[in-house]
């Protein structure tokens, strides 16, 4: 049995009953949901930059490029007070810019499929 490379996540790659490790439409998934649409933000206060995508008004997707403990003031004090950065919602600051880069348009509001802006 061959496998298609469309099929397949690395050239070459097959379990061992030779099928493709993961399928090209769960590939296409994935890049759709932590890669399509993402647009590069940096914090007006500290300089962190993210990547945010707005599939709405109301929500938005953060993915941090740094270690947020690292580079985010607001994330390094919860931790030197011994907090855990998972249950904080993220930084009012980067929210702020990040509302301000919608605003300028500099962050598109939809999905792309929608053609929104």
């Amino acid at each position: 049995m061959t496998t298609k490379p469309s099929e397949i996540d690395t050239p070459g790659a097959a379990t061992t009953f030779g099928r493709a490790t993961t399928r090209a439409d769960t590939l296409a998934d994935r890049r759709s949901y932590l890669v399509d649409g993402l647009a590069p933000v940096s914090c007006e206060t500290c300089g962190t930059e993210v990547l945010v995508r707005k599939n709405s008004t109301k929500h938005t997707s953060i993915q941090w490029t740094t270690d947020p403990a690292r580079s985010c003031p607001i994330y390094a004090e919860q931790v030197s007070r011994g907090e855990n950065t998972a249950l904080l919602d993220t930084c009012e600051r980067l929210t702020e810019s990040i509302a301000r880069a919608v605003e300028a348009g500099r962050i598109r509001v939809g999905s792309p499929e929608e053609g929104a802006s």
